[in-house]
């Protein structure tokens, strides 16, 4: 798709001679009469570029460019100002009102497609800069062996979820799942079929849960489960549930076929207050792993 340019300008004549030109040179061109319905057309389909002209009814320009700079949807649009003004106060105060250039009214067509090039390199960069953040973002809560959630992830998960179920009073559940004898998977068949066996049990586990609950990889191979509006007894169902998707079938590794079982243990709130669900969750754990692993303990935490 083209590039999308946002003309706003009170003059059709400007308008109209700003818009053949860059429609010539392969630009998508919208256009807006004052400052009101500039800021209406760029919130419903942001632009690349806006060319905003000073003076225009309702809204000026600075005025305008304030809105949109104070607006996330917008905020990172390059404005290029239309002016007959070109003082240096004009320019500097369009300058550090967050315009990103300036054009002399009416503008030459080579400067015209000269400087919306220049507005256009600066917001491909912002946007790669964006989209490399987000992922840096994504990549510091990813579990880089199973591609889960890590640790970081769910310690904010658990925060948010039970401040969630504390303030609305739903119950809620967390699962802290462990490999059974993985030690022994190791030294038998080396450290890359462990980790198959990681990755297996992560994709076993990923497709028994809903959208709404939150698994990740809390270390080693640890798993945990959290799960929003889940009474204890349907933490048991689901964990037996996940405790047979994982006993049931072998895992097929460079090694050969690899049986393992998982423990679970699981603590629930039901009540409002505070709990050490995942205090509670480990020791239950151990308790399923004194009773012989391959098997699962949930309690209910009382207040």
């Amino acid at each position: 798709m083209p590039p999308l340019i946002l003309l706003a300008d009170d003059s059709p004549t400007v308008r109209a001679l700003a818009k053949l030109e860059l429609e010539h040179a392969g630009y998508e061109v919208v256009e807006a009469g004052d400052g009101e319905e500039t800021l209406r057309l760029a919130r419903i389909r942001p632009p690349d570029v806006i060319l905003l002209d000073v003076e225009m009814p309702q809204l000026d320009g600075y005025e305008t460019v304030k809105a949109l700079k104070s607006d996330p949807l917008t905020t990172h649009i390059p404005v290029v100002f239309l002016t007959g003004r070109v003082g240096p106060d004009d320019v500097v105060r369009a300058l550090q009102l967050g315009g990103h250039d300036y054009l002399r009214k009416p503008p030459e067509p080579a400067e015209l497609l000269a400087r919306v090039g220049a507005a256009l390199r600066v917001k491909q960069l912002q946007d790669e800069l964006v989209a490399r953040g987000d992922e840096l973002e994504r990549m510091s809560r990813t579990d880089f062996l199973t591609g889960l959630n890590n640790r970081r992830h769910l310690e904010e998960a658990l925060r948010r979820v039970g401040a969630g179920a504390k303030r609305h009073g739903y119950p809620v559940a967390v699962l802290i799942i462990d490999v059974d004898h993985f030690k022994q998977i190791n030294d038998t068949f080396g450290h890359s079929t462990g980790d198959e066996v990681l990755i297996a049990t992560a994709r076993r586990l990923e497709a028994s849960l809903r959208t709404e609950d939150v698994l990740g990889r809390w270390g080693g191979e640890e798993f945990l489960v959290i799960l929003p509006h889940t009474a204890a007894d349907a933490a048991g169902v689901l964990a037996e549930r996940l405790r047979g998707v994982v006993a049931g079938t072998p895992v097929r590794t460079r090694a050969g076929e690899v049986t393992f079982t998982i423990s679970i243990g699981g603590a629930a709130a039901e009540q409002e207050g505070q709990h050490d669900l995942l205090r509670i969750a480990d020791v239950e754990l151990y308790a399923a792993k004194d009773a012989g692993r391959n098997s699962v303990r949930i309690v209910v935490s009382q207040p």
